[in-house]
């Protein structure tokens, strides 16, 4: 009776501690390779084989290197780890020791804090289109995201004998912008115009505002300018 006692207490201070494990790095968080992401394939139909990382010219990191971030879930668990993001697979990806591992989508962490480069990334889940990784430029009542994406562009043989053949390889996109409001997300914001219907209530404010500040739409801190000011 004694020993089953003893058994049941060790029992219930496993799970109880395991309970307050977080529940994505503790694990393998889903293997990818090992080393540096040399390892990772992807498909090449006209190679007519898995080409992996290093045989593919370019790459699908905005930041090829590992840098220490947080972790964060929606009730503050926190875990550290060396990280990056990979645009083409739109994953986390982290080390665990020498190995190269990567979150399955259905991990717990919505953010993502690089202190040293003052990066962050947040997890959204809103529609088919804003669904994945983001890199969250203001935050506030009005945010302001980036979506980076990078593109596989398989191999091409030459032709004929007077041209080369093209390699496979990898290119970061131009971003995506989305300023989130209680309203919804506004993609890509082409015209002060547009800003100023969708904000009716500010109209005098964002039309003085326009006036002594010259914002180009298509560059990040103009876009972050406008965010901060929406939010004041």
């Amino acid at each position: 009776m004694k020993n089953k006692i003893i058994g049941i207490l060790t029992l219930f201070l496993f799970y109880s501690l395991s309970a307050q494990q977080p529940t994505a790095l503790g694990y393998s968080g889903g293997l990818l390779s090992t080393g540096n992401g040399a390892g990772f394939v992807v498909d090449s139909p006209n190679f007519k084989k898995g080409l992996t990382y290093d045989e593919i010219q370019g790459t699908p990191y905005p930041e090829r290197f590992f840098y220490e971030a947080n972790f964060i879930s929606d009730n503050n668990k926190m875990e550290t780890a060396p990280a990056r993001y990979n645009a083409y697979t739109d994953q986390i990806e982290f080390k665990k020791g020498d190995e190269v591992l990567s979150l399955f989508p259905e991990n717990p962490f919505t953010r993502f804090e690089w202190v040293s480069k003052n990066q962050v990334l947040v997890k959204l889940n809103i529609d088919d289109e804003i669904k994945g990784y983001f890199y969250e430029i203001v935050q506030g009542k009005n945010s302001l995201y980036k979506k980076v994406k990078a593109k596989f562009n398989d191999f091409v043989p030459a032709a004929n004998s007077y041209s080369q053949d093209r390699p496979a390889n990898f290119n970061i996109l131009n971003p995506a912008y989305y300023i989130g409001t209680d309203k919804g997300y506004i993609k890509n914001p082409k015209n002060k115009k547009e800003i100023i219907e969708y904000y009716p209530e500010k109209k005098d404010a964002l039309s003085a505002f326009f006036k002594e500040n010259k914002i180009r739409f298509d560059k990040e801190e103009d876009l972050k300018k406008l965010v901060i000011f929406l939010n004041q």
